[in-house]
């Protein structure tokens, strides 16, 4: 009967698709290895090459591919496939096809094209694309030595405010011959700039991305071809702190990692036109000095700029460096070396403010309309030695002033001295602020909205989602969702960017990671962090609950280290990624033996650090809730999720061949199932512990209750919701994660959207309601103690986000086929929301859900990319109520099939128009 329904949604499909007059045109686009755009320096011998397929015709189905890889363009334009010519491989894969051509070798070259024949023809990638092998071997590095300056500068200080100033370095080089290629590797700690002949290299900013050090060093790799020339050139590089200093150096060194002064190793490998070649490496012959305008840069406390002492000319040939000192050689920072495999931040938008005032104390207030993250650039005219101090902050005082408590000890203060030649045009280099208002001080003249733009400053990952419906609330809060997620990717995950935290915390991101995809093509980002926090992982096999480790948080829980696996699981749900569980699935596996080993009690993990963390407080005062009813047992929250991750593994050991661990996993969840049940589980009341929304939340989400009392479990989940919290939120960081969708797959999608739709506390729409642009740490962020109230975290974002597209627009990867090779098209249409109107950019390509109703008839027009389909609900079992394409769905076929009072379709690719009436 299966082969019936299947075969017949492609007839009524291929009737659908005669409507579609325009030819067969098909385009193969997004060429991509190991899902990055062109490459430079990847650290994969047998990397995975993707692409995506586009027509304007429906039902477009891959059903083979050619691959041409050549070690240059030549070859490859003339169908001279060198290094690997898969011939036609009979496959309807699309994305990670692995590489199996020739050994690819340090710095190789590659460029390739690919074929792809179709159910309806055959199709030519539109460019060729190409990548290249980083320096894979630490042995490849021994000749370039780590140079840098072991000193402080007059100025310079060390202490719980530590200040330095930056360091620019700049080498001559004379090439004798006329260059064919160059490239340069870099590895710039904390933060470089790097230049040649007066040109920055490449649009990154704070660049490469953090790691611990002392564990593995990014490199960036640049092809700089067009920027050199035959005869003299300069190389120039300025260092900043970073990461690497200057946070708070030797402040509290028992619990914040410090790695030292900054330091770089740079390799320029230069190709001549007569074949010979060149190798420009960083010795002590580079010149140096500490004597530029960056007289200080600290992530936490601002960047303090000089015009004055700016040294025009320093990155070009003939600058008189007399006065600089030579280079000295310093101790390499310990860890691996290792190709940078994912993308620099990059100045992403720009934010122009709304308003300025000016203060009783002779000071101006900026408003830029919108909490951001970047720095703001400033334009100015005045005299040599005017100072112009900007102080930032997320919100205001009553009486207008910057509200700086929940800033903590972060300055987030730049300065800026005139040199007073004219309009002066700066920003900052080495630093980022999260802020919405700016204190101007020392400012010549009267400021106006023209001196000032924001530059907002993430990781350069393309946003992949959209979404809107019919409510003003729901829009705000994806709105400010949005802003909340890209201000905090900062080249790994953070909790906030104002206060002096800013750590990547594990926990804000267990099940946030999920949702966040929707909206941005995060996976390197995540496959990165995944490493993180691989390195972080202690020799017994503990891990922290901040990676990289820069604080040193090794207290052992389960719900905030089980994000190393939530997010794997995440990145195979969401791009089909296999690699990243197969390359993490021991260290993942060690964890969990020393979690069993070690707090696994009487069948119960008797181990929680931090609870349902922030669940909103009965005063809207207080960060902690001091009300015990509230409060869900850190044993059946530890227990529960333990339970959970156990599914996820066994999962992962059949994807890493590893199926001998199955059993292992089994017996584990069994008896946990067993004894959670025995010990939480209220046979008289039918609830779980106290009877909090979490406590019954998570057993019912994970699959522990049993099935015959699922539903009363249930029922009492809601009216604790409904009755006693009076239709709104009370679960913390934890609960959140699984609350709209429990509610949503039990029949309550209506209760799912009052919570969303909500503006009373607590609710995300309490924060819109109150002017939040972005998302709060707490329920009660405007309200609650300064010591931790941060108006742009994400960690109570929960499941919403997954919510939204899944459950309201109806896009979600069926888990049988990760990737969203196929979607499971099923919104709740009766939640509350009358239409929506989201997409999203899978791997396949774009996939959208348009839909509005009213009392009578449904519309609902989706798009389905090519070489993928889609499992479509209809909220009828009347097949004569519903049209596909203008065209009666009863005279395309008599075969239908009914669920739970459903009609679904099984559609391949493209476009479609269904009504129902």
């Amino acid at each position: 009967m299966k082969k019936i329904f299947l075969s017949t949604f492609i007839l009524i499909a291929s009737v659908c698709f005669s409507l579609a007059k325009a030819q067969n045109k098909i385009s193969v686009t997004n060429l991509q290895c190991e899902m990055l755009n062109n490459p430079e320096g990847i650290d994969v011998l047998r990397p995975r090459l993707s692409w995506q397929i586009k027509s304007d015709v429906n039902d477009v189905k891959q059903t083979a591919y050619q691959i041409l890889i050549a070690s240059t363009l030549e070859n490859l334009n003339a169908n001279k496939a060198d290094l690997w010519d898969s011939g036609k491989v009979n496959s309807d894969e699309s994305v990670n096809v692995v590489y199996k051509g020739k050994k690819l070798k340090d710095r190789q070259n590659a460029f390739w094209k690919v074929i792809v024949f179709t159910n309806k023809g055959e199709a030519k990638s539109i460019e060729n694309a190409h990548f290249s092998i980083g320096i894979l071997t630490y042995a490849d590095w021994k000749s370039t030595r780590w140079i840098g300056y072991e000193k402080l500068s007059k100025d310079d200080s060390i202490s719980q405010f530590s200040k330095l100033s930056a360091r620019y370095l700049r080498k001559e080089i004379n090439l004798k011959k006329q260059v064919k290629n160059a490239k340069v590797y870099i590895m710039g700690m904390g933060l470089y700039e790097l230049y040649i002949n007066g040109n920055k290299i490449g649009d990154q900013v704070l660049a490469p991305v953090p790691t611990d050090y002392t564990k593995n060093v990014k490199y960036n790799v640049f092809d700089v071809t067009s920027q050199l020339k035959e005869g003299k050139n300069m190389l120039g590089t300025i260092l900043g702190n970073g990461r690497f200093f200057a946070m708070r150096q030797d402040y509290k060194p028992y619990k914040i990692k410090s790695f030292g002064l900054p330091k770089m190793a740079l390799q320029l490998f230069v190709e001549y036109t007569d074949g010979t070649s060149e190798v420009i490496r960083t010795d002590d012959t580079w010149k140096l000095t500490t004597e530029g305008p960056i007289l200080a840069n600290n992530e936490y406390d601002g960047e303090e700029y000089d015009a004055r002492k700016e040294m025009k000319g320093w990155n070009t040939t003939n600058f008189d460096d007399k006065n600089w000192v030579n280079a000295r050689y310093v101790q390499e920072p310990g860890g691996f070396y290792e190709a940078q495999m994912t993308p620099n931040m990059k100045i992403k938008g720009e934010v122009k403010p709304i308003s300025i005032k000016a203060t009783a104390k002779g000071t101006y207030i900026l408003d830029m309309g919108q909490n951001m993250v970047g720095w703001l650039q400033l334009k100015i005219k005045g005299k040599s030695g005017d100072q112009v101090t900007m102080k930032f902050a997320e919100s205001l005082q009553a009486d207008g002033s910057l509200y700086i408590a929940n800033l903590r000890d972060a300055k987030t203060t730049d300065i800026y001295t005139l040199k007073g030649e004219g309009e002066e045009i700066w920003e900052p280099r080495f630093i980022f602020h999260g802020f919405r208002f700016v204190e101007i001080s020392g400012f010549p003249g009267k400021p106006t909205l023209d001196n000032f733009v924001g530059k907002v400053v993430y990781d350069d990952m393309k946003t992949t989602g959209t979404f809107e419906s019919s409510n003003a609330t729901m829009n705000q809060i994806f709105k400010n969702a949005w802003w909340g997620i890209s201000g905090n990717y900062k080249g790994m995950p953070l909790d906030c960017p104002q206060r002096n935290e800013r750590q990547p915390w594990l926990g804000d991101r267990t099940t946030g990671a999920y949702g966040e995809s929707f909206l941005f093509n995060n996976q390197t980002l995540y496959a990165k962090w995944l490493d993180d926090i691989k390195y972080s992982q202690t020799q017994d096999g503990g891990l922290p609950d901040v990676a990289p480790a820069f604080w040193r948080y090794y207290g052992d829980n389960v719900t905030w280290p089980g994000t190393y696996i939530t997010v794997a699981d995440m990145l195979y749900q969401q791009f089909g990624d296999q690699e990243v569980i197969k390359k993490q699935y021991h260290s993942m596996k060690k964890w969990m033996v020393y979690m069993e080993e070690n707090y696994l009690q009487n069948d119960l993990m008797d181990k929680d650090k931090y609870g349902d963390w922030c669940v909103p407080p009965e005063s809207l005062e207080l960060i902690r809730s001091k009300d015990p009813a509230r409060l869900t047992d850190g044993q059946l929250l530890s227990s529960a999720f333990y339970y959970q991750l156990l599914g996820i593994m066994k999962k992962f050991a059949k994807i890493s061949n590893a199926e001998s661990d199955i059993a292992y996993y089994d017996d584990l969840a069994v008896r946990i199932k067993k004894a959670f049940n025995t010990k939480f589980f209220n046979a008289a009341t039918n609830t779980y512990a106290n009877n909090t929304v979490t406590a019954n939340l998570l057993p019912l989400y994970f699959g522990i209750v049993p099935e015959d009392i699922k539903e009363k479990v249930f029922q009492n989940m809601v009216h604790e919701i409904e009755v006693n919290k009076n239709g709104h939120i009370s679960t913390g960081v934890i609960g959140t994660q699984f609350l709209m969708r429990t509610l949503t797959n039990f029949g309550r999608g209506d209760l799912a959207f009052k919570l969303a739709s909500n503006k009373t506390y607590p609710s995300w729409g309490f924060m819109v309601e109150n002017g939040a642009t972005t998302i709060w740490e707490l329920w009660n962020g405007n309200t609650a103690d300064p010591s931790m109230n941060s108006q742009n975290h994400v960690m109570l974002l929960g499941d919403l986000l997954i919510w939204y597209y899944e459950n309201m627009a109806g896009i979600k990867s069926n888990p049988e086929t990760p990737g969203f090779k196929q979607i499971i098209m099923k919104p709740d249409f009766n939640a509350g929301l009358t239409y929506v109107n989201a997409s999203y950019e899978s791997i396949y390509g774009l996939i959208k859900s348009d839909w509005k109703k009213n009392k009578s008839a449904l519309e609902w027009k989706i798009t389905i990319p090519a070489n993928s389909s889609a499992v479509v609900y209809l909220p009828t079992n009347n097949a004569s109520s519903v049209m596909v394409n203008n065209q009666k769905l009863t005279q395309l076929s008599t075969f239908f099939k009914i669920e739970k009072n459903n009609l679904v379709l099984n559609l391949p690719s493209g476009t479609y128009i269904l009504n129902v009436k």
